[in-house]
Parts: C-alpha cells; structure tokens; sequence
C-alpha cells in the first residue's frame, strides 16, 4: 500500500482552563489559616510598596469577651504566659545550686543532651566517651539531674521518670515505687493480680497504684514549651436569638490591605516609562490581593452559612447533635468544587456562645440506623452513645465490644463489631479488659 499524507489548515475553538500563577495563589489563599492569610500578606507588603497592611487591633475592636455564663472574662488571662525554657529552667537551678567544680561541668554537659521532653538522650557510656569522664563521675552528674525540677527530669526512659516522680512525692502510695521498679511491665500489661501475688497484697492495692501512676506525667519537660501564639482567631461569628441563627464573617479578624494613593501619585510624575509600568505592575497586584482576601472571606461564609443550614439542631439544642453531612452536599448546594469546600473548612473557625468549632468538625459520614424520628445517624451521635454507654457500665465488669453492639442493635443502631472497635479506638477508650476495675 502507498503511504499519502495530506497536509489542511483549519480553524478549531476550544474552551479550557489555564491554571495560571495568580490562580493557584487564590487557591492558595482560601487554604490559609488567618494567621497564615496574616503573614501572606505581610510578604505581599514587603514585595510592593503601594500596599498598605492595617493589622487588626483586638483591644480597640472587640468588645470584652464573655464567658458562657454571662460573666466578663478577665483580659489578663489572656494575655500568653512566655515561660522559660526548659534548658534556661535546669541551668538556673544548676548555677544556683552547685558549687563551680568538675562535676558541676558534668552536670552542664549532660544538660545539652536532654530534649524537650526532659529525657536524657544520650546513654552514659557515649558521654563518658565524649567527655573523657568516668563511669562513676557521669553517674554522679545524671543523679544530681535527677535531683532538679521538674520531678522525672533526666530519665532515660519511661519507667525511670515515673520512679523518679514517685520518689519525691509525699502522696505516693507505699507501694508505688516497688511496684514500679520491679513489675512495671506487669503493670502496663494489668496482670494485676500476678504483681499482688508476689507482693503478698491485695489487688485493691495494685488498682491504687495504677490510679495513682495516672496522675504522673509521661513528658515532665513538656509544660516549658513556648505557650505564644496559642490562640484561635475565628473565621465565622454565631449569634443566636431564639429559633434564629446569624451567621456574620469575622472581617475584623483579618488584616485589611489599604492602597498607597499619595505615594503612587507621587511616582506617577515621573516620566520614566520603567517607572510607570511598574506602578501599574504593583498596583494590579494590590487590586487581586484584595480580591482575593475578599473571596475567600465569602467562600468561608457561604459554606458556614450552608453548615448551620444542615446542622441547626447543633446550635438550637443543648445536647449538640451531628447529623451526617459531607463535603459533597455543600459542594452541590453551592455549586463549587468538593476541594474547594475542604480548603474552605480546614483551620478555619466558627466562634459561638458555647464555645469555638472548626468548620471540618461538623462533617460527619451517615453510618447504619435512623434515630426516633426516622432521621438518619451521624458517626458523631454514636460516638455519643458509646460513651454514655461506657461511663454507665459496671467497672467491675466492664462491656466487651459484642455487648455494645448487641446494646446499639436494639436502640436501631446496626453496627459490626469491628466498627464500634474503631469508635472506641478513635475516643481514646481502652478494651474492656483494660478498663476492669477490682475496688
């Protein structure tokens, strides 16, 4: 067969979307958190000296703050507490309590190597290695550690800090040491009544002390951590009155963008061409940046708006129901893609009269069984219901996973085993085995 090839020119129209810079940055922007939106457009600023950024002033703004009864709440309170360190927190004890001598140096060297947590990260042969010490003399050092506050400083494992914590506290039962020091993977494991066994005493005993190593902490270096910037502000704010709910977009949450006119006037008499398109480079980019901070302000708000549509037994009732709800309702409703709604609800925040929500929170998938009036079931509400059922149980004789089944079953809850697991799991509620009590 003879090969042919023709070549024509024709016209062809078609429509696509180009995902241009300033469009994945719009994207971009409906992501960000306020204090990420914050710090975007404090960068933009620096980039173009035609913006302007006016930080939201919370005193002057806001009226004071009320807690849930009614009561003013103190602004003093508020007010982030910046803590020492750690590191700065055990070399002031270390330089106010041991003289100037070798093993105070010990003491020092050793420091370096305790982490955030108070855990003591390097073993004593290597610091005896690295230092040229003795065995003896590091020993010295990491014991006079241990002496320093927090209580559990410089361990070297869990169960060492948990001992250390109980060796200086008064209200420690007698024997919670002992317990500790020779049966600590028993007692993790709660073979309770074998550690009973060879102490000659009884369970009770061991259920005490369990108790008590509750009250412990795992990480005693972690309360020194920089508590600054520990705050949420809200994207969204709820007003309630009565059967109607109000739901307004936080805009004195945001920073606001204000245009340089006198200064772009001022430039504008130059007649250096170079000069002239920059400024109308820059103030282009002041006119999307503004647009966009409004966009998303907007997007939030519809999509808030939409969630209290779908969830107005939350804000009306004291008992806070969920009824099941995914990305893909709001999408349809809002005629918007399904990522756009969960960049538009990932950290972002509705401040209510009881209390602060992200918007993600009030998405919840439908699972099997309809309540009373014939209304389908959120993950959410069953949640609920496992954890009144587990607080009501006989510790005694706690509910296995088949018997919170069989109990769901007849409130016209059909789930499977595995699911409730997972429930319980996700609560942060242990097996029925483990939360057996023998007092």
């Amino acid at each position: 067969m003879k090969f042919q090839q023709n070549f024509s020119q024709a016209q062809k129209q078609t429509q696509k979307l180009a995902l241009t810079q300033k469009l994945q940055q719009s994207i971009q922007v409906l992501q960000y958190s306020v204090e990420e939106l914050s710090a975007f457009v404090d960068s933009e600023a620096l980039d173009n000296p035609l913006i302007e950024v006016i930080e939201p002033n919370y005193t002057l703004q806001y009226n004071k703050p009320m807690s849930g009864s009614g009561t003013e709440v103190n602004y003093l309170s508020q007010i982030p507490d910046n803590r020492l360190s750690l590191f700065e927190h055990l070399l002031d004890q270390i330089h106010l309590n041991y003289r100037d001598t070798y093993l105070r140096t010990l003491v020092l060297f050793l420091v370096e190597y305790i982490d955030l947590n108070g855990f003591l990260k390097i073993t004593l042969e290597d610091a005896c290695e690295e230092s040229g010490a003795a065995p003896i003399q590091m020993l010295d050092a990491l014991t006079l550690i241990q002496q320093l506050d927090p209580p559990g400083v410089g361990a070297r494992n869990l169960q060492e800090c948990l001992m250390l914590q109980t060796e200086r506290d008064d209200r420690a039962p007698v024997i919670a040491y002992l317990v500790l020091e020779e049966h600590f993977e028993e007692l993790v494991a709660r073979k309770w009544p074998e550690i009973a066994k060879a102490l000659a005493v009884p369970v009770t005993e061991i259920q005490q002390v369990f108790d008590y190593i509750q009250t412990l902490t795992p990480t005693p270096g972690a309360s020194f951590g920089s508590t600054e910037g520990l705050y949420i502000i809200p994207d969204v704010l709820v007003k309630i009155d009565g059967e109607e709910i109000q739901v307004v977009s936080n805009r004195r949450g945001m920073p606001e963008v204000k245009f340089q006119q006198s200064y772009f006037e001022q430039m504008a008499q130059s007649q250096d061409p170079e000069v002239l398109k920059y400024l109308e480079g820059k103030k282009q980019d002041f006119q999307w940046l503004q647009k966009t901070i409004h966009q998303r302000g907007d997007t939030i708000l519809r999509v808030a708006q939409a969630i209290i549509t779908h969830q107005r037994d939350f804000f009306l009732h004291e008992q806070r129901p969920l009824k099941p709800l995914i990305l893909k309702t709001i999408a349809d409703e809002l005629e918007v893609h399904e990522s756009t709604v969960s960049r538009a609800v990932n950290g972002k925040y509705m401040e209510t009269s009881f209390g602060v929500f992200e918007l993600k929170s009030f998405f919840s998938q439908k699972v099997g069984g309809q309540n009373g009036e014939g209304e389908d079931i959120s993950a959410d509400t069953i949640k609920q219901r496992l954890q009144e059922l587990i607080a009501s149980e006989n510790k005694n004789k706690p509910l296995s996973d088949q018997k919170l089944v069989d109990l769901l079953k007849a409130e016209s809850l059909a789930l499977s085993r595995r699911t409730v697991a997972k429930y319980r799991e996700a609560l942060g509620i242990p097996s029925s085995a483990k939360r057996k009590r023998f007092d």
